[in-house]
């Protein structure tokens, strides 16, 4: 029987192996797996104690916080201060920037959706952490929003951590993709999928099709032909969707499969956040020879313009994301 492989032990095999990976890397990695240990004891308890349901405002999304969303924030937000290696945080449950004004000379920021799909809590629904970590652009002088309206392809790492039947966390920095299971009786996180490759093509779709009417011409195309019933092509494709995209994500990376988030006629520049959410997944994805796409443009290559911007989103199975590019393509139509 192999030995387990614990992230700690990955990521200081890493740092010998890969000169990109710095110290303060490796002990931001090491941070990050902390806070998610803390925040998987929450929510495996959360029926249990005083932590569900709405928090009583509103983040800056204009989206109601649930109590379990400001107790990930605020683990994460402690964990970066304790370590040192991070000078500055975006969160989505925030309206600017955090800088830790006694971390000014750290070389790291982070942005972060501290639980993602947080609408699922209340109902034992997978749910999950995103977090993309990038160099600060500023070393000489304080850091700032400029920092972080960086590139996707900028990213030093990035990752998740989904808190479902076992809480994993998957992470890339740009060198593959590897996934860790949290072994509750030891406590700690352990190598379960190394080097995950994404399928190139896949059978699962994942997109709210209440909003199908809504949706661009390319995407109700592209739903209307997955339905339809072709041996060749192993159709029809099984529909898939559970409103986290951590967790709709994870399930297409292991089994293959697209997930789309696509532009509205009510929200034409899409939802998902940019800085929080698609490029972290961008990234990952990629790595894992996947694609991620706004139908039109290479997610990590988009310009950032402010930190809560949002954008449409394909992405999972290569070819699964190239056939409904191809679509876009085709019917050249924007929405609104």
């Amino acid at each position: 029987m192999a030995s387990l492989v614990t992230l700690n032990e990955f990521i200081l095999d890493k740092q010998a192996e890969f000169p990109y990976a710095t110290g303060e890397l490796s002990r931001l990695l090491h941070d990050i797996g902390i806070a998610a240990k803390i925040i998987h004891r929450e929510v495996n308890k959360a029926g249990l104690v005083n932590i569900l349901g709405a928090a009583g405002y509103q983040n800056v999304q204009g989206e109601e916080q649930q109590k379990l969303d400001v107790f990930a924030d605020n683990q994460f937000i402690n964990a970066f201060l304790a370590g040192g290696e991070v000078c500055a945080i975006a969160s989505e449950e925030n309206d600017d920037i955090l800088v830790f004004e006694n971390r000014k000379e750290a070389k790291y920021i982070v942005c972060f959706d501290p639980l993602d799909g947080s609408s699922n809590i209340d109902v034992n629904v997978s749910i999950g952490t995103i977090f993309s970590i990038y160099k600060r652009l500023s070393p000489d002088c304080d850091v700032s929003e400029k920092d972080f309206l960086q590139k996707g392809t900028e990213q030093v790492a990035a990752g998740y951590v989904i808190y479902g039947s076992s809480t994993m966390l998957v992470y890339t920095t740009g060198h593959g993709v590897n996934g860790f299971t949290l072994d509750p009786s030891i406590g700690e996180f352990c190598l379960s999928h190394p080097q995950i490759k994404i399928p190139e093509e896949g059978k699962i779709y994942s997109i709210n099709e209440g909003s199908f009417n809504l949706f661009p011409k390319a995407i109700q195309e592209y739903l209307k032909w997955v339905k339809q019933d072709d041996k060749s092509t192993n159709r029809p494709y099984s529909a898939r969707y559970i409103g986290s995209m951590v967790a709709d994500l994870h399930r297409n990376l292991i089994k293959g499969g697209i997930f789309m988030y696509p532009a509205t006629t009510k929200a034409p520049n899409g939802k998902l956040r940019l800085l929080y959410e698609c490029n972290p997944m961008a990234f990952i994805v990629e790595q894992a020879g996947g694609k991620a796409t706004t139908g039109e443009k290479r997610i990590m290559e988009i310009e950032p313009e402010n930190l809560h911007q949002r954008v449409p989103i394909l992405i999972g199975s290569k070819k699964m994301v190239e056939q409904v590019e191809a679509l876009y393509k085709e019917y050249a139509e924007t929405v609104g």
